[in-house]
């Protein structure tokens, strides 16, 4: 089942900033009260979660060590102050220090 958003409506019937979320059957009619507090709402039209190519969920995996690693990158990383060491690929140093 999906999960909808809700906005809390004021009194004038304009949005509060306040919203909730809830589960509900596709198949269910919309919310026009908060089911706790019965104050006015309406369903909220909010983009939906999808972790496509490009989403920061997929960001993660495509960054990773091993990734690069595959995909013949090299990362380093820093490890102190003007020292920086590689965590993923096989060319270049194995570490790079200012002092150098």
């Amino acid at each position: 089942m999906p999960t909808y958003v809700y906005e809390i409506l004021g009194k004038d019937g304009k949005p509060t900033g306040k919203t909730f979320e809830i589960v509900q059957s596709i198949k269910d009619d919309a919310l026009t009260a908060h089911p706790t507090t019965g104050q006015p709402v309406r369903r909220a039209i909010v983009a939906p979660a999808i972790a496509g190519k490009w989403s920061p969920i997929k960001e993660k995996a495509t960054l990773s060590n091993k990734n690069l690693e595959r995909l013949g990158f090299t990362k380093y990383e820093r490890k102190g102050k003007g020292y920086m060491e590689r965590t993923a690929g096989r060319e270049g140093p194995r570490s790079i220090s200012a002092d150098d």
